[in-house]
């Protein structure tokens, strides 16, 4: 879906997250960036992703990543997806969808023979200097951190 490709520069964004704190892409210059978009808070599938990402988190520090998660919802309802879920990292609430659009991830969806507008699920790997090192486009949400550590172990 989206247009980016690995080895481009990372589109830059600047928005809140679970706790009205702005994050920046550039707050993270100098570590590798794990950053991962989802159609919804609390539904089964982003539910399963999250968890794996949090399962596996101290292995992916440990291996020099930051992990962010990224979807239209607001700060609060972040905060009791995170509470709920015990998640170690944060999530912004991109609610005008700026960093969706800037990174491709909105687009036509099908589910259940209807048709919407929607959250493609996605993650770009970010290296230390803002380049896209990887994107996964055909995530697994109960495997994705095995996708992503494939490619760095």
């Amino acid at each position: 879906m989206t247009s980016l490709k690995e080895g481009q520069i990372a589109p830059d964004f600047k928005v809140n997250n679970q706790n009205n704190v702005e994050i920046t892409l550039k707050s993270f210059k100098g570590k590798k960036l794990i950053l991962y978009f989802y159609p919804k808070d609390s539904t089964p599938g982003c539910t399963a992703e999250s968890c794996d990402l949090r399962d596996h988190y101290s292995e992916l520090y440990s291996l020099g990543f930051e992990v962010l998660g990224v979807s239209a919802d607001d700060s609060a309802s972040h905060q009791k997806f995170i509470t709920k879920n015990k998640l170690p990292f944060d999530l912004l609430a991109d609610t005008n969808k700026e960093v969706i659009h800037s990174y491709g991830v909105w687009g036509p969806k099908k589910f259940m023979g209807k048709e919407y507008d929607g959250i493609h699920r996605t993650t770009f790997v970010i290296d230390e200097n803002g380049i896209i090192e990887r994107i996964f486009s055909k995530v697994k949400t109960k495997e994705h951190t095995q996708q992503i550590l494939q490619t760095y172990k």
